[in-house]
């Protein structure tokens, strides 16, 4: 049924043209076929304009004008004004009777006694107690300053602008019969400072009074980042420093002596374990 459908239109074109050519009476001119262009391939490149790419140099920048450091204020050093040093202060005695001793301390021997109300003169104090040091002259008019507590006193000043004398320029006597300990040692445990040394007996008759120790042991220790000066005595070659802490610009440190009533014997220095 196809190829019916395809003659059909064919034939009818052809007696058209027949018809055309009976009429006209020429005949009919041998027509070339105009050659038919062979088709050509098209090739369609679509050009796309690539999108410029945004540098950071093609983006406008926005300019931040960085805030003010605030300049830190500058902290103020806190110095410590040095207490001026005075040579000496009056001072008034307050209690009824009140010893002066060889050392500063309640440890160390007594020298005489002060009446109540006395006028002394204090020349010097020690870096670490509430200790002064009194003028004093013997009955041939020598030197023969002692120490007092500043409890009992009346003093007419500050004590902590007299010069530190103790243990730089005062000294200890000298006992003629016993020479102190040869070694000492020393243990800490945590803030505890045990501490024992050579045992150096006397006998009775060198004893001032039943109250006095046979040993003094001088401690320089540190608490609450402070040195604290004390005078410790004993009978036993050894001790206990109960507390001894980190912390003081000072190194903490102390001494060993033997004590009898004509002087002292040492002094040792105790090899102090730091904190």
């Amino acid at each position: 049924m196809q190829t019916k459908k395809l003659f059909l239109p064919i034939i009818l074109t052809l007696a058209t043209l027949a018809c055309n050519l009976s009429n006209t009476g020429q005949a009919p001119a041998s027509a070339s076929p105009a050659p038919v262009s062979s088709p050509t391939s098209l090739s369609v490149t679509e050009t796309f304009t690539p999108i410029p790419t945004l540098t950071a140099s093609a983006i406008p920048s926005e300019t931040f004008t960085p805030l003010p450091t605030d300049t830190p204020t500058p902290t103020e050093t806190s110095t410590t004004t040095p207490i001026p040093v005075v040579d000496s202060l009056k001072a008034q005695v307050t209690a009824g009777k009140l010893t002066c001793r060889y050392g500063p301390g309640a440890e160390y021997l007594p020298l005489f006694a002060f009446n109540a109300t006395a006028n002394i003169k204090l020349v010097g104090r020690t870096d670490g107690n509430n200790w002064v040091w009194v003028e004093n002259y013997d009955e041939n008019n020598r030197p023969n300053n002692c120490w007092v507590n500043t409890k009992f006193l009346n003093i007419q000043g500050d004590f902590m602008t007299l010069a530190v004398v103790y243990p730089e320029i005062d000294k200890l006597p000298v006992s003629p019969y016993y020479p102190g300990p040869s070694w000492v040692n020393a243990i800490r445990k945590g803030n505890q400072v045990d501490l024992s040394w050579q045992p150096v007996p006397i006998s009775p008759g060198k004893f001032a009074n039943e109250l006095m120790h046979q040993y003094i042991v001088e401690v320089w220790r540190c608490e609450g980042g402070q040195i604290i000066f004390e005078t410790l005595g004993t009978n036993s070659p050894f001790i206990t420093v109960p507390n001894d802490e980190a912390g003081c610009s000072v190194p903490s440190h102390g001494f060993v002596y033997v004590q009898e009533k004509h002087g002292y014997g040492g002094p040792l220095e105790i090899p102090w374990p730091s904190p």
